[in-house]
């Protein structure tokens, strides 16, 4: 005969809420019920205040549902068991779970490749390729990325491998952090993700004090001239030219360069436009969730609650701030060399999140001189950007991916 009493009270202590209360009792499990109330705050700010929404609501949710007691959705001690090598994806297929799987696309750097296929196809390289010298700011915003490295490193906290994928947060390209931190320093990925796409939101708060300590008025208020009309045939060839010599000169570099030009491509030949309205649309949306539960699911509260999640978030910052005054550097050296035929605003644009750091460059601009439209021309460091924070990780992961 059934014990009711008996039946209730094995299904109460199966239950998450049993787990929660014994977890929150012993050492260490406070840690999931903290990170339960950050993946709120985290979907508070997608959703109320608009911070990255796209990104920022499945990485929130991925976070709460990998904290949840006794839902074994994604297990990190199976990671840690592959990272020594001692099981591999095939393994990890038979023991894991939902979050598990969508987390070896992240491993195995699907995701942010796909996800440059899609960039690929919404980007115009027409304002870089009619400026080519633009593309000298979006290297000189990668400043950032080393200088941050450094940092890191004069911490003590961090190995050369971990601050490589911190400094990548100063390139300002999310699915690149993601690429380079899953390949250096995949037990970071939960924090370096969550600071890149929170400061990616925040430029329009971020930038505009930097870009005002670094020029006067009159520079802000620079006019420029209408960039030449860039032909179809230079757009074609330009994706194929790049894609070559870059993955030529980075091997390393070569599948996010080649994912990020074949979307162009597909975007520019005229003959493939049901492929790039696909990858623009359809595919970005499927990775995109995938990609974002695969890295909320990373925020275990007993590896994100740590001191280095802390420096993490003050370095990435730092990080940001750095590229941009690198960008503005450029720019003004080139309103120096130029006498004064290039606004220096449109240096901030270097880092690579496309299009938001070129629409500040073109809001701050209007604010001094509102007759000036600044947004094709900061385009061309905006997209420099994209490359030169590919080429930056596929530095780093040759000097440091072993």
């Amino acid at each position: 005969m059934i014990n009711i009493g008996e039946t209730l009270l094995n299904l109460w202590n199966d239950s998450g809420f049993a787990r929660i209360i014994t977890g929150f009792l012993s050492e260490n499990g406070w840690q999931n019920l903290v990170m339960i109330a950050v993946g709120c705050f985290l979907l508070w700010l997608a959703i109320s205040k608009k911070f990255e929404p796209l990104l920022l609501t499945g990485i929130a949710f991925g976070c709460i549902l990998t904290n949840l007691p006794g839902v074994g959705m994604y297990h990190q001690e199976l990671w840690d068991q592959f990272m020594r090598h001692e099981i591999g994806f095939g393994d990890i297929m038979l023991q894991g779970g939902l979050l598990d799987y969508f987390y070896i696309g992240v491993k195995s750097s699907v995701y942010p490749c796909l996800i440059f296929i899609g960039v690929g196809a919404m980007t115009d390289f027409g304002p870089l390729l009619s400026n080519p010298k633009s593309l000298l700011l979006g290297a000189a915003a990668q400043l950032g990325v080393f200088l941050a490295f450094f940092a890191a490193r004069a911490t003590g906290a961090f190995d050369a491998l971990e601050a490589a994928a911190i400094g990548i947060i100063g390139g300002a390209d999310g699915p690149t952090a993601i690429f380079l931190t899953s390949k250096l320093a995949p037990h970071l990925l939960g924090p370096i993700a969550v600071a890149a796409y929170s400061y990616m939101a925040l430029i329009p708060f971020i930038q505009p004090p930097i870009m005002k300590a670094l020029t006067t008025p009159e520079m802000r208020k620079v006019k420029m001239v209408q960039t030449r009309t860039v032909s179809k045939t230079e757009k074609i060839i330009f994706p194929i030219v790049v894609g070559i010599f870059v993955a030529l000169l980075l091997p390393s570099t070569g599948a996010l360069i080649g994912c990020l030009m074949l979307g162009n491509l597909l975007k520019e030949t005229g003959v493939t436009d049901r492929l790039s309205d696909t990858v623009q649309n359809a595919l970005m949306n499927i990775v995109t969730i995938l990609l974002s539960l695969s890295v909320g699911a990373t925020m275990v509260g007993s590896t994100f609650l740590t001191v280095q999640t802390l420096l993490i978030i003050v370095l990435g910052v730092i990080a940001f701030m750095i590229s941009t005054t690198g960008g503005m550097l450029g720019g003004v050296i080139m309103y120096k060399v130029t006498k004064g035929k290039v606004n220096p605003l449109i240096g901030s644009a270097g880092v690579s999140a496309v299009p938001m750091a070129a629409r500040v460059s073109n809001t701050v601009g209007q604010k001094y001189n509102p007759s000036n439209f600044l947004l094709m021309h900061a385009m061309g460091p905006n997209v420099a950007g994209v490359i030169g924070s590919a080429i930056a990780a596929g530095f780093l992961l040759s000097m440091f991916g072993g």
